[in-house]
């Protein structure tokens, strides 16, 4: 496993391209806009603070895509002032133009962690996560964990211990080419992507620790928080 903490892509920040011995395909994020990918655990200012930043400061419009609802509370003890929550458990509602409109007006969407297959059934492939391609064009910021890969891990409704679930295995997709684990180090998770890659070596993989973060910009990103991470 290598250790890489500033290129996600093999584009390092301000340096020369990063060569990658693995036959994996790069990564590459969004275009245009920014992603935030939260290693789980308490989240810390440090992670808040670039969040509210990117997203154009405290009183920015903000849209809190929860799974057990306890974010906003979070981010109102922050200091945002301008919140709103989207939630649904229809996936016909959450495909419907009328639920997606408060994303259109929003700087940011901070979606909650929990159990990825809940964000599965009720969001992929829905007009919902069209407005949040939508929102990443237009240059908004996007928070959130596992679900923003391409591959998703840990998806299985039996529990998150099974690493690939069929049925469950496609994410959002922001990062493409790439597949997400979080708690890496707390859970003593380091090698638990390495069977992941070993049947699809297409994949960028990305293990975070808790309280910790990569900032996605374009390909390229920067890491903030209390803990580590790797790449594979």
């Amino acid at each position: 496993m290598r250790l890489l903490l500033l290129s996600l892509f093999g584009v390092a920040l301000g340096a020369q391209p990063v060569t990658n011995a693995m036959t994996h395909s790069p990564g590459s994020g969004p275009a245009k806009g920014h992603l935030i990918v939260i290693g789980g655990g308490e989240v810390g200012k440090a992670i808040l603070d670039r969040f509210a930043a990117l997203a154009g400061g405290l009183d920015a419009p903000i849209v809190v895509i929860p799974t057990a609802g306890k974010e906003v509370p979070l981010l109102e003890r922050h200091g945002f002032t301008r919140l709103s929550q989207l939630h649904t458990d229809e996936r016909k509602v959450a495909d419907s133009e009328a639920f997606g409109a408060p994303l259109r007006a929003a700087k940011g969407v901070w979606m909650e962690g929990g159990q990825p297959w809940q964000l599965v059934d009720r969001y992929l492939g829905t007009k919902t996560v069209r407005e949040l391609d939508s929102l990443l064009a237009r240059g908004g910021v996007i928070a959130g964990a596992t679900i923003q890969g391409s591959y998703l891990v840990r998806g299985a409704r039996e529990g998150n211990t099974v690493m690939m679930a069929k049925g469950y295995e496609e994410g959002f997709g922001f990062l493409r080419n790439v597949v997400i684990d979080q708690h890496l180090i707390a859970r003593h998770r380091e090698n638990d992507l390495v069977p992941v890659i070993s049947l699809k070596p297409e994949l960028l993989g990305i293990g975070l620790d808790e309280a910790t973060a990569i900032v996605v910009t374009g390909n390229s990103f920067s890491v903030i928080g209390a803990g580590g991470g790797g790449l594979l």
